[in-house]
């Protein structure tokens, strides 16, 4: 077969690249192959590429750097700025719990305050409402003063149970508010109840008690200052009906004749206004005591309770004579050896047989008031004693003019017989004053 018919078969053969290294006598030949082409086109390739990015590397290094250091930074700045701000919320804490116990500590002096005035008082006041017991106020029906002021023990006054409850509550959460790590939450806290929230809540409550407990103080002195006044009005009335002297205007003429006083004018002390109640309450309750005692000494009281009267003051026929005559006094039906008591304590002036009254004796009361009893079987006092409502006098018999066992009872002022009925009716308008 021809090269021409060779040629026409398989087409034109593609010429291989050979490549040819001589060193010297010896002469090697490589045939270079499609894919070692390649592999070193790839190779080249990824070698550009390496030293393009290194190069970029190097050039571009500076602003990296710079730019990862200035994040830091901010990270750093971000972490300081939240560990200050959390330091300052720390410290607002702290300071607001020291602001809260200063605020509590002077509230509970305020209180401690209130609660020794309450206390002072209590001494005042008990002393009055003892004594407008004592004067016929019925102070025992009304709240005592221990409902009035705190109890104490000993020389100390104690805490109240308010107080106690203060310091219970106080006491049982004394945690602070909480502190977040969180930025977010940085700019606002929720308000928690604090200490000085609580305490302001415990105290108000306790000083309204506390003010509850001084109002009533307050409206039961005014009350028993208006008792007092109206009971001491009341016995005024009596004795100025009978004409005996009211002793306020007996004290008042004698601070008028006994003018030996002086001193420099200095202003009054300033009290408040519940010093002054019991002021007023004080005077009120000497004043009661004042006339209460002058007429507790007067004879109001009747002789022979429960007895019958068997001959009134004033005309009658005479029992012996059988005419018209004044009967001086009033004629109770006593039995024979019963016991006779004085109608209001005094002085005995007569003791023995006088005339017609037999064995009769007579008290003097003063104020120019006396009483007289009459035709007793017996007489046990002597001139010269001083008996009282309880003590027995004598014995009921029928000496002198009597015509039976019986008791002749006589009141005199400044020595003029006057109707007994009139000082036994008053006696009874005042028995609830001065029994």
């Amino acid at each position: 077969m021809t090269h021409t018919q060779q040629n026409r078969v398989f087409g034109k053969q593609k010429q291989e690249h050979i490549l040819i290294l001589a060193s010297g006598d010896r002469v090697r030949h490589l045939t270079v192959k499609p894919w070692m082409a390649a592999i070193a086109v790839c190779f080249v390739g990824v070698f550009a590429i390496g030293y393009l990015l290194a190069t970029s590397y190097l050039v571009l290094r500076d602003d990296l750097i710079g730019a990862t250091m200035a994040r830091q930074a901010r990270m750093q700045h971000d972490y300081e700025d939240r560990i200050a701000a959390l330091r300052a919320q720390v410290d607002r804490v702290t300071s607001r719990q020291l602001l809260d116990q200063q605020v509590v500590e002077d509230k509970v002096d305020k209180l401690m305050e209130q609660q020794q005035a309450l206390t002072s008082r209590r001494g005042k006041l008990g002393q009055l409402l003892d004594r407008a017991e004592s004067s016929g106020l019925d102070a025992k029906t009304e709240t005592p003063a221990s409902a009035y002021a705190p109890e104490t023990k000993g020389k100390r006054a104690e805490l109240p149970a308010a107080m106690q409850a203060i310091e219970r509550q106080l006491a049982g959460d004394a945690t602070p508010a909480d502190v977040t790590p969180d930025n977010s939450t940085l700019s606002y806290v929720p308000a928690r109840e604090t200490m000085g929230d609580r305490a302001d809540r415990v105290f108000s409550k306790v000083t309204l008690s506390l003010k509850g407990i001084e109002q009533r103080q307050r409206d039961r002195v005014s009350q028993l200052t208006t008792d007092a006044t109206d009971a001491s009005a009341a016995i005024s009335n009596v004795l100025t009906r009978f004409q005996i002297r009211v002793p306020s205007e007996t004290a008042s003429a004698k601070q008028d004749e006994d003018s030996a006083v002086g001193g420099p004018y200095v202003e009054p002390e300033s009290g408040d206004d519940f010093d002054n109640s019991l002021a007023q309450l004080d005077t009120a309750l000497t004043r009661l005591e004042t006339v209460r005692n002058t007429a507790s000494s007067l004879p109001f009281q009747n002789p022979a309770i429960g007895k019958e009267i068997t001959s009134p003051f004033g005309n009658r026929r005479d029992p012996f004579l059988g005419r018209l005559a004044l009967h001086s006094g009033v004629d109770f039906r006593f039995a024979p050896g019963e016991k006779v008591r004085p109608t209001a304590p005094g002085k005995v002036v007569t003791a023995g047989w006088t005339g017609g009254y037999g064995n009769m004796v007579e008290i003097d009361h003063g104020n120019g008031i006396s009483t007289r009893y009459g035709h007793m079987s017996e007489i046990l006092v002597k001139v010269g004693d001083t008996v009282g409502r309880e003590d027995t006098i004598g014995l009921a018999g029928s000496t002198g003019r009597s015509t039976g066992t019986h008791l002749h009872y006589e009141v005199r002022q400044n020595g003029r017989a006057v109707d007994p009925i009139y000082f036994i009716s008053a006696g009874t308008k005042l028995a609830s004053y001065i029994n």
